[in-house]
């Protein structure tokens, strides 16, 4: 099969973190691009989506709630199975990393981006993962507490106040300004595709060159990283078939299903780092070691996974902005398979 060319540019931006990370002011600046790239993908979101395609969004509470029981309930419990590895396979510090992977929230950007390319349920996706942003706040310092035996919490005005500066707040402007630029947007895809792709390049290149930095890639030998990844690519594989499957399941459509899959298989390396640092303090480089790697291979993976749904069958004839559209006729009933 030949390889898919945005996995080439994935590979190409970790070996140029890998060769160049970005130190002291070139992190800076490469922090503030990749942030206000986001802002950028949530402010052109807003002003393509209509008011009552978000609506609509909203209404979609039986796959909100899956995705967060994916989340916060099926993915801690993979954690907590993975724990029969240790000593084998998985070192104690290195399960710990990989438990409290599990208990981070969903990915928002990566999981409209990917949604947007699979032409599934844009809307839904928005409100899938800001949900689960807004949850993880309080679900995962708790989660973490109880199960990894930490006493540290997360909950603080500054993290709320983010997440509302740069997911909510550009979404509402695109709203309010959707009215003149909206139509000029929808006319010119490709902005919303290289957005959509530069987006995750720059969380891909940061993330990175922050592992680098600190050195963490260097405090775990080759085979014990073999045996994380290995177990690593087990997790992913079970919630991506278990997501694409038991939704259809449960009576989703197309267009929900592949929300389900991207917004409910996936882990948010920018909420789990800040998170890490209150919960792990002086270990928290070591404890996100598991986090940053299935960050990287989340995206690779699916981004194979988003190019191939956008082609399927069910597909045809659709629009990047009218999956929404797409799966209201079967909102009443969710009946229709895709």
């Amino acid at each position: 099969m030949p390889i898919d060319p945005y996995v080439l540019l994935l590979l190409a931006t970790v070996g140029v973190a890998a060769l160049l990370p970005a130190r002291g002011t070139t992190a800076d600046v490469a922090s503030g691009a990749s942030t206000a790239a986001i802002a950028l993908l949530f402010f052109l979101y807003g002003a393509r989506l209509s008011t009552r395609e978000a609506l609509d969004g909203l209404r979609h509470w039986r796959l909100h709630l899956t995705v967060l029981a994916c989340t916060f309930a099926v993915f801690p419990l993979l954690g907590l199975a993975a724990r029969g590895l240790v000593p084998v396979i998985l070192t104690d510090p290195l399960h710990q990393g990989l438990l409290f992977l599990t208990l981070v929230p969903s990915t928002v950007q990566s999981s409209i981006a990917f949604t947007s390319i699979a032409r599934g349920n844009v809307p839904a996706a928005i409100c899938a993962g800001s949900f689960s942003s807004l949850v993880g706040i309080v679900a995962t310092p708790l989660l973490a507490a109880s199960l990894l035996g930490g006493s540290g919490g997360g909950f603080s005005a500054d993290s709320l106040l983010k997440i509302v500066l740069q997911l909510l707040v550009p979404f509402l402007a695109g709203q309010v300004l959707r009215r003149w630029i909206g139509g000029f947007v929808t006319r010119h895809k490709k902005v919303l595709g290289l957005v959509d792709r530069g987006s995750i390049l720059l969380v891909v290149y940061t993330a990175f060159s922050q592992g680098m930095v600190q050195g963490i890639w260097h405090r775990v030998s080759p085979l014990r990283l073999g045996g994380l990844l290995a177990v690593e690519a087990v997790i992913l594989a079970v919630m991506l078939l278990l997501t694409w499957y038991g939704g259809k399941a449960l009576g989703f459509g197309r267009e929900d299903r592949i929300t389900l899959q991207f917004a409910g298989s996936k882990k948010s390396l920018a909420a789990g780092l800040p998170m890490a640092s209150v919960l792990f303090g002086a270990h928290a480089s070591l404890a996100v070691l598991p986090l940053m790697l299935f960050h990287q291979m989340q995206l690779m993976v699916c981004a194979v996974i988003a190019k191939r749904r956008s082609h399927d069958p069910g597909a045809a004839g659709l629009s990047v902005a009218e999956p929404a559209a797409a799966s209201r006729s079967a909102a009443g009933t969710g009946t229709r398979s895709g």
